[in-house]
């Protein structure tokens, strides 16, 4: 008997063939925007305080041939190669699109590490707290060196993996990383254990302004309180907004704010003192945790837009309120003791963060509305 050859499959229009196929597969711009991020952070920490410029009338290139620096620790080696470690690592996953490929990736992510770190060294001969010094060179450029042999090698397996976890956690919007990366901020600066629990754009400190309301123990509370329960509603519905249904996002939001308490708690105890690790823990975040906590479950009912649009008229709430509660006095001995550490550049820094977050976020908030 002849065998009957198969039917070939029914004809499909050139637009119809297309709408069937998936989408393409979106480049995760997460590196990028992390490699931005420890830029940020890198300039910051090599010029803080900003203040007291000064010219020393000598040549702002003599550190490089100053010999052997007197004073140094492996410590200190240690500190500025790891430094630049992970902007070697990001550059080069960044990069990865340049012609090339993987080669000219790392080759320009080791050229510009080298030249930030020269730059400021370069600087540092105008500030008076900063000491230029070719050893502190040439661990910044070996570190980003390290990184961006550690990307080259493994770069694509990496850069592999995050992007089924982007595809299996985040949801499919667009500037998910960017949100990503907001997140991660706004965890930096509860690590600043002198401002109140969640409380981010504070604007007293940089503009030098007083409290509009005097201090008083009863309108303390009330204020504490809205303040947590406007900046959990904040996180929860933008933190709600990035994960995928399929990613246990209830879960994974409890486990994010237990990650943030966590993060306060230790942040004191090492700071400050052990005994002030739970000082955080006052009458007005317990209340405020508990109602911005309820109302975060009825909200995360609500569709994506109205959930983001809520959460933008939230944090607009938080930050009035932060710039009118009066100064705590438990944040003034706080950072009185603070103070007499060695934390000076990692205080100013999240203080610095927590004082900008809400004025990012806002317009992160619209757009991604926008777009929904």
């Amino acid at each position: 008997m002849q065998q009957i050859p198969p039917l070939p499959p029914p004809a499909i229009p050139p637009e119809a063939d297309q709408s069937l196929l998936p989408p393409p597969a979106r480049s995760s711009r997460l590196p990028l925007y992390l490699a931005l991020a420890y830029l940020v952070l890198i300039v910051y920490a090599s010029l803080y305080p900003f203040a007291n410029w000064r010219n020393l009338g000598v040549s702002p290139l003599e550190f490089l041939d100053a010999g052997w620096p007197r004073y140094w620790t492996a410590f200190d080696l240690a500190t500025n190669l790891l430094a630049y470690l992970p902007l070697g690592f990001l550059l080069t996953l960044s990069l990865r699109n340049l012609p090339g490929g993987r080669w000219s990736a790392a080759i320009v992510a080791l050229l510009f590490g080298s030249l930030l770190s020269f730059s400021m060294e370069w600087l540092q001969n105008w500030l008076p707290a900063r000491v230029p010094s070719n050893l502190d060179l040439a661990c910044n450029a070996s570190g980003t060196a390290i990184g961006a042999a550690i990307a080259f090698w493994n770069g694509k397996r990496i850069f592999r993996r995050i992007g089924q976890m982007q595809r299996e956690l985040l949801a499919p919007i667009p500037h998910v990383e960017l949100g990503l990366v907001l997140l991660g901020t706004w965890l930096l600066s509860q690590l600043s254990p002198e401002t109140l629990l969640f409380a981010n754009g504070d604007l007293r400190h940089v503009f030098e302004l007083t409290p509009a309301v005097p201090y008083a123990a009863h309108s303390f509370f009330v204020l504490e309180a809205g303040i947590i329960a406007c900046n959990t509603i904040v996180i929860g519905l933008l933190a709600r907004t990035l994960l995928a249904d399929r990613a246990s996002p209830h879960l994974a939001l409890l486990a994010f704010f237990v990650l943030a308490l966590a993060t306060r708690t230790l942040a004191a105890a090492l700071l400050i003192d052990t005994h002030e690790a739970l000082a955080w823990l006052t009458p007005g975040a317990q209340v405020g945790l508990l109602v911005g906590g309820a109302i975060l479950v009825l909200l995360l009912l609500l569709p994506a837009p109205t959930r983001i649009a809520l959460a933008g008229m939230a944090l607009l709430a938080g930050t009035v309120l932060v710039n009118l509660t009066p100064i705590n006095p438990y944040s003034e001995a706080a950072l009185a003791a603070w103070r007499q550490g060695h934390f000076l550049n990692f205080n100013g820094l999240t203080r610095w963060v927590a004082s900008l977050w809400p004025f990012v976020a806002l317009p992160y908030l619209t757009v991604v509305g926008r777009d929904l």
